[in-house]
């Protein structure tokens, strides 16, 4: 053996104890290795509209969703995409902040009544914007539990501390200049509009009528229109359609990995270029193999 090969040999040696030494201290130490932010695209905006109470196979494919199934077809589909409990308003939390935050009903909760990081607190901890938009909302920024038909339970952010209720906007506001957008925002239809009270097809139109011209703005814009459920209709095994639609989104694309509410809430996170990771998001692994 060479000089040189034993010098190199030695090197690669003490690389491998080195590397052994770590990965025995962090189990040692209880340390977790979160899962490295996987090649995402960074849009410029992220629109998220969370409908309500609908199967994956109530809404993919059905005749009762042709713009929904347009996005898909236009866009991407997970098919195997699930919310995680029942009934609507623990779903929300998880979505919004990666555990359901001690939420097991649908009962009204008192504001503010939490401080967990979640989307909106990392955002701005951040210097990025956060907003959502909330069909049936009396006024910005109001706490109200219910109203017509609105209700507070499709309302996570108003139950935590560190975001600002002024960034709770009406639909009303919702900016026809799309550039005016936060970075992410959520917009929460009403419960006929969400598809709770009403149809399927009165959900869909109603998406068409109210996203469609920034679903196709974003699609030239380097942004993203996110649609998805809170949860099934307890028959499909919480099974839920989930569908994106953007510049960076492979046409006509699928996944068939096994994702979740916690899944989306991670990959919004890395999609904004945050270091935190809200509760679950933590361990959970961004979507993959639908962008271009």
């Amino acid at each position: 053996m060479t000089g040189r090969q034993r010098t190199f040999t030695a090197l690669s040696t003490a690389l491998l104890l080195v590397g052994l030494a770590i990965g025995l201290w962090a189990g040692l130490s209880g340390t977790r290795m979160e899962p490295s932010a996987s090649s995402v695209p960074t849009p410029d905006h992220t629109v998220v509209v969370v409908f309500e109470n609908h199967a994956y196979s109530q809404v993919i494919g059905s005749s009762s969703a042709p713009y929904i199934n347009s996005l898909k077809t236009g866009g991407a589909n997970l098919t195997a995409s699930y919310a995680e409990t029942h009934p609507s308003q623990p779903n929300y939390f998880a979505l919004f902040s990666g555990a359901t935050q001690g939420i097991t009903d649908d009962s009204c909760y008192t504001p503010g009544f939490s401080s967990a990081p979640n989307l909106a607190s990392e955002l701005i901890a951040a210097g990025k914007t956060w907003g959502s938009y909330n069909e049936s909302l009396p006024s910005a920024g109001s706490t109200t539990c219910s109203s017509g038909n609105y209700a507070q339970k499709h309302n996570p952010w108003f139950g935590f501390s560190n975001v600002p209720t002024s960034s709770a906007h009406t639909f009303a506001q919702f900016p026809t200049d799309y550039t005016t957008l936060p970075k992410v925002s959520f917009v929460v239809p009403n419960l006929c509009s969400d598809m709770h009270d009403c149809s399927v097809a009165t959900g869909d139109t109603w998406l068409k009528n109210n996203l469609g011209a920034y679903a196709t703005w974003a699609k030239a814009h380097n942004s993203l229109l996110v649609v998805t459920f809170d949860e099934d209709n307890r028959l499909s095994g919480n099974k839920i359609p989930t569908v994106f639609y953007g510049q960076q989104v492979t046409a006509g694309s699928s996944s068939s990995t096994t994702y979740n509410h916690y899944s989306l809430l991670r990959t919004l996170e890395d999609m904004a270029g945050l270091s935190a990771h809200a509760g679950n998001a933590a361990s959970a692994s961004d979507i993959t193999g639908i962008w271009s």
